[in-house]
């Protein structure tokens, strides 16, 4: 698997809002702003809490791959992260991220833990290495 630089986990960590986009099995495209997007000690596993998801699940199970864009105006870089995704429902990771949302807000249900296994990072800014494979 990949993992991600030290530049990139910074900006990473910069992120409020980031748009996780998936696919049906058909290859319908889905896009959707998440807020409990969550980079792993291991810089190679990405936790994104499903509270809402409706499409957006119906995708991961029938294609289990996502991709995450890095960007806004306080990012120096930009970046297309994409992974092969897990849905978790039980054992310590589901129970740890349970408790990192519960600690938030009583009100997000943290239905499923979605883990995502880094495979590829791309250059998005425009220019000649636009769409340039970085890791």
């Amino acid at each position: 698997m990949v993992k991600l630089t030290d530049e990139i986990k910074e900006e990473f960590a910069k992120m409020k809002i980031f748009p996780f986009a998936t696919a049906s099995k058909e290859g319908v495209p889905n896009v959707i702003p998440i807020g409990m997007c969550y980079l792993q000690e291991d810089a190679e596993t990405i936790w994104i809490v499903d509270n809402y998801f409706h499409k957006t699940m119906e995708n991961l199970r029938a294609n289990p791959k996502g991709a995450i864009y890095v960007w806004g105006a306080e990012i120096k870089g930009c970046f297309q992260i994409k992974g092969d995704i897990k849905i978790v429902d039980r054992g310590e990771d589901y129970e740890e991220m349970r408790k990192i949302v519960k600690a938030k807000s009583d009100h997000f249900p943290a239905k499923f833990l979605v883990k995502m296994k880094i495979t590829d990072v791309f250059e998005c800014k425009g220019g000649p290495d636009a769409g340039k494979k970085l890791l």
